[in-house]
């Protein structure tokens, strides 16, 4: 068990001790992987940590093979014959999870798992059944590229105009949720595209999301980014698939 400090819902009459999966899709990252993993475990507050090898090329299974050797505690590697793309990740990632909560972690250094107290605290307190940590509420950032933030604040006021919602960030990696949310959810998302229909499906139930600030250090496309521009037609032709469809 890596938890060391209890996640309690201190609004329920009767608290109730939750248990935490982290969830980190991987698809080529060899020198960042290990360290990602090792700040996660650092923190002290996953039961569980599940990595999902999206069928590397670049070396990452010979890390990940290396880890599994340690057989570190509460840390399950399981791995993709081939790449898929990261929203088949998190689904298997999802269906082997038994945790209470379910929180996405990518494995690079663009989120700072320090900052998952701040992620847990209103699931701890019963506010809400999903949070979003927001690159966009004034927390320290690294500047990212100008049209990568036009085409998430584009996105984002489509998400808000179709769905009636007020966020800021929809596109954001940390989405952290209540495991039932997604137990009777099918994502049919394989890519990016992850984003947008979990964000809708998620508002569709009813669920208003809960944003907190994070801080964020943006890579460059040089340094292993994946996300493309065409990644942006995609999204917003899901956001406008699910308003009608589920």
């Amino acid at each position: 068990m890596l938890q060391s400090t209890p996640l309690d819902l201190t609004a329920s009459a009767t608290p109730k001790t939750l248990t935490l999966t982290v969830v980190i899709p991987c698809y080529n990252e060899v020198s960042s992987i290990e360290p990602v993993l090792r700040r996660v475990m650092a923190v002290g507050l996953a039961d569980e940590i599940i990595i999902v090898d999206d069928g590397s090329t670049d070396g990452t299974h010979e890390v990940l093979a290396k880890l599994e050797a340690e057989a570190l505690p509460g840390v399950r590697i399981i791995y993709h014959d081939k790449n898929q793309g990261k929203g088949a990740a998190l689904v298997t990632g999802f269906r082997q999870a038994t945790s209470d909560i379910l929180l996405i972690q990518d494995a690079d250094f663009e989120y700072d798992p320090r900052e998952y107290p701040i992620l847990l605290r209103p699931l701890q307190e019963g506010i809400t059944k999903v949070v979003y940590g927001s690159r966009f509420l004034g927390g320290p950032r690294k500047a990212m590229n100008f049209w990568n933030m036009v085409a998430n604040k584009m996105l984002t006021l489509a998400t808000n105009v179709l769905y009636n919602a007020i966020l800021s960030d929809m596109e954001t990696c940390y989405k952290v949720f209540m495991a039932d949310v997604v137990k009777d959810m099918t994502i049919r998302a394989r890519g990016f595209e992850f984003e947008p229909e979990f964000t809708a499906k998620v508002l569709k139930k009813g669920i208003r999301i809960y944003e907190v600030p994070i801080s964020y250090n943006g890579r460059e496309w040089t340094e292993g980014k994946k996300i493309k521009w065409t990644d942006a037609p995609i999204a917003l032709w899901t956001l406008l698939k699910y308003r009608f469809v589920n």
